[in-house]
């Protein structure tokens, strides 16, 4: 049975009332400055407690009043998501399996002609890594967890292992772990298997460094730790001899105002050996850059010669900058950011003893790996692959795939129509060196020539990742996104992906509109042919042809730089389409379409200046009118603050008092039935918190009530109410959606179709009546809700 609120222990704002010793306490252990509220220790979310409310979700799955409804999938059909892995083996070529960054196992038995998922009941869609043992090709091991951590990475709860070649799966330990780089699977004996755990992204935990089972994942023992801001980030084997293995290990921190950053004094990454199969490990850095300036780190072994590895190390060296400053009213940020060399690769002859650097210097080799160069994307890749039959041949997976054949003194840039950028996997038959798979961005592509052309499976590979979803008021109407790394697109809600009519070839009905990745979009509701994206962009559709112009307010000489989301919200008033809220750290308004802006309010922020730096915070992060009365609005930021206006912006009241301190507003909804109602969802993922924050107030937020009821944890990353029931509302979490028709008192999985998914975005089409929602890994999907309002 479902566990209730109270039996779960979720987490309460702080009290008013604390004792002397605690606010010392606190004080002494926060980043306090008298422009913003004292901060809560960081709280993260036990893994069995995380365990627990995905249980509880799938028996509501079960339950649920809303099980025979079922969500379609309408696409895109025109490209994929990112490939965070991919897993052959050698007996078995046609059967690929691979690791999406957010939308699960898939597996092709008949090379990449068709694709289908597996493990889709797993507690996260989030995949770091998949292995294939060696002796029996039916065992599959499965980490859960990119290790990439990107500000849109997200969290995975532990290993599974499948004993049938994938169709069923058995949880086997390591939820605290959060991210997964590597698994490695013992030629022989599969029950002895080695996981490289690279921990959490946003807070310190001990549950990193690489883990051994000898019992097939019945237990764990932990045989490398360096500390709790140290992880594993990636694990060889030697292939003559099992018990040795090289272990390479990250130490950074991230917070909500940085990107993963090596601190002064952290010594941790680094290269160490095994030789007794985990029971004792030695460091092997002698060559390599000294500890401090060490960041992330990839290794590979040569097949054909054990004595040679290969090390893809980014160097913390400081360089003068050459790059050009970011734009001072929206990266503010991101120009003080500090080059780096970057890039470099290393050799060893000698089994690990000594390492000499190759290839070349990194004026050449970061702009063909990076871009624009290593220093801002350096902690998203850094994998390297040596071909197993030439200890001189090697891969470099970065923005670009590079290779050498001249043992790294020299690389090549990899590039074939249809070859999508950012690579994360490669796997190289052993047998035939021409044989490639790569995973990248955009999906996953094969060579048979190694490398000289490439096929692409982005058409029928579904794990694309948006963000957002908005839909406009033709019919049949149209869904608008922005996923990651592809620009923005639309499709008609009547799409169905690989049903061609019969006897015609299937024509993909998805098309690209003006945008970029990681954006919020907007149609007006009175014409289909005026689109908005990012922040901000008005395009209007003419003769077939979009025509794009920047509507985004400029900066006053004087006023202190604008701080923005790379998600920057904005919303078109209910009342009026020509009037736009735009917010930054204050919000604007125009009324003119984005022609003119005026800034409507005073930063509503707390704008901590410890909380600056190569990540733009401080900044809001939702917007709501009401549809009630025009100039009532509500505005949440990034760092927990909540304000509302009821006179469009000449006085502000902040009504953050009885919500959780310093968690990522990541909804605000004005009711649409009654004027003083108005709800928030809070996210508290950037804290590896996955509690679900929901509440209502009905006096313009002067007080607020808990309605999340029975949920079963989260994070919650959009609630909607029903345009046309005032008691009916939504949620998309990490696991999917849930909805409630008595107002949050008690809610029900909608739909008994759709897998674990992140449900990043969701909206309920006011004339048709269809649910919409946008996954973080798994595409677009709609859902008929009629039968709901019977």
């Amino acid at each position: 049975m479902p566990t209730t609120h109270g039996a779960r222990a979720k987490p309460s704002s702080l009290p008013r009332l604390i004792p002397l010793f605690l606010i010392i306490h606190l004080f002494l252990l926060s980043d306090y400055s008298p422009s913003s509220p004292q901060r809560t220790l960081t709280q993260s979310t036990d893994p069995e407690i995380r365990l627990n409310w995905f249980r509880d979700h799938l028996a509501m799955k079960q339950d649920s009043i809303f099980r025979d409804l079922e969500w379609e999938f309408i696409g895109p059909d025109i490209f994929s998501g990112r490939i965070t892995d991919v897993a052959v083996h050698r007996d078995y070529k046609r059967r690929i399996f691979i690791a999406s960054a957010s939308g699960g196992v898939w597996r092709t038995i008949n090379a990449g002609t068709t694709w289908e998922p597996l493990l889709e009941d797993a507690p996260s869609a989030s995949v770091g890594d998949v292995a294939i043992a060696p002796s029996n090709a039916n065992i599959i091991w499965v980490g859960l967890g990119e290790a990439n951590i990107l500000r849109s990475s997200l969290s995975g709860a532990g290993v599974f292992r499948s004993l049938d070649g994938g169709n069923t799966w058995e949880y086997k330990g390591l939820a605290g772990t959060h991210t997964i780089a590597r698994i490695v699977i013992h030629p022989q004996d599969p029950d002895i298997v080695y996981v490289a755990a690279s921990g959490h992204e946003w807070t310190d935990n001990a549950e990193r460094g690489v883990y051994k089972t000898s019992d097939g994942g019945l237990s764990w023992d932990k045989v490398l730790y360096v500390d709790e801001k140290t992880g594993a980030i990636d694990l060889v084997m030697d292939p003559g001899d099992s018990d040795t293995l090289y272990a390479a290990t990250w130490q950074r921190i991230r917070r909500r105002w940085s990107d993963p950053q090596t601190k002064p004094g952290y010594s941790g990454s680094g290269i160490h050996k095994t030789g007794d199969g985990g029971q004792t490990w030695a460091p092997i850095n002698q060559g390599l850059p000294a500890s401090h300036l060490r960041g992330r780190i990839g290794i590979d072994i040569s097949r054909s010669n054990p004595n040679v590895l290969y090390a893809l190390l980014r160097n913390h060296t400081p360089r003068p900058s050459t790059s050009k400053e970011w734009d001072p009213d929206f990266k503010a940020a991101e120009a003080s950011r500090q080059e780096v060399i970057g890039a470099e690769v290393y050799r060893t002859d000698d089994r690990g003893q000594s390492w000499r650097k190759v290839g070349p210097p990194y004026e050449v080799l970061s702009p063909l790996l990076m871009y624009p160069n290593i220093n801002w994307f350096g902690w998203v890749f850094g994998q390297i692959r040596v071909d197993p039959n030439d200890e001189d041949t090697l891969y470099l997976l970065g923005v670009n795939l590079l290779r050498s054949t001249d043992g790294g003194k020299s690389f090549e840039k990899i590039t074939y129509p249809g070859l999508h950028v950012d690579h994360h996997a490669l796997w190289i038959d052993p047998d035939d060196s021409s044989y490639l798979v790569n995973g990248n961005d955009g999906g996953v592509n094969i060579s048979y020539d190694g490398g000289a052309a490439w096929m692409n499976f982005h058409h029928n590979l579904p794990v694309q990742q948006f963000y957002s979803v908005a839909v406009d008021m033709q019919d049949p109407f149209y869904v608008y996104g922005s996923p990651q790394d592809h620009g923005c697109f639309r499709g008609p809600v009547t799409c169905r992906p690989g049903r061609g009519r019969p006897g015609q070839d299937y024509r993909p009905m998805w098309e690209g509109v003006p945008g970029g990745e990681y954006q919020v979009v907007a149609v007006d509701p009175s014409n289909p042919s005026v689109y908005y994206c990012g922040n901000l962009t008005r395009s209007v559709l003419e003769d077939g042809r979009w025509k794009s112009v920047s509507t985004r307010p400029e900066r006053k000489k004087g006023e202190p730089a604008y701080r923005s989301q790379s998600l920057t919200p904005f919303i078109l008033s209910p009342h009026n389409p020509t009037v736009i809220y735009l917010g930054l750290q204050y919000l604007f308004r125009s009324l003119d379409s984005g022609g003119t802006w005026e800034k409507i309010s005073p930063d509503l922020t707390y704008l901590n200046p410890e909380q600056q730096d190569d990540v733009s915070f401080a900044t809001i992060t939702s917007i709501s009118e009401s549809p009630l009365k025009f100039g009532l609005i509500y505005v949440g930021t990034d760092d927990g603050r909540v304000h509302v206006t009821r006179d469009g912006g000449n006085a502000w009241i902040e009504i953050s008092d009885g919500l959780p301190f310093n968690k990522h507003v990541s909804r605000l909804t004005a009711s649409a039935f009654d004027q003083g109602t108005v709800y928030i969802a809070l996210n508290g993922m950037r804290d590896d918190d996955f509690t679900d924050y929901l509440y209502r107030s009905t006096d313009y937020g002067r007080t607020w009530t808990d309605i999340s009821g029975n949920l079963p944890g989260g994070p919650i990353n959009v609630a909607r109410e029903d345009p046309k029931s005032a008691d009916r509302l939504y949620v998309g979490t990490d696991l999917g959606v849930y909805v409630s028709t008595d107002g949050g008192r008690s809610w029900h999985v909608l739909g008994g179709n759709l897998p674990t998914v992140f449900v990043h975005d969701l909206v309920v089409h006011p004339r048709d009546r269809m649910a919409v929602i946008a996954t973080h890994g798994r595409g677009m999907w709609v859902l008929d809700i009629t039968s709901i309002d019977d």
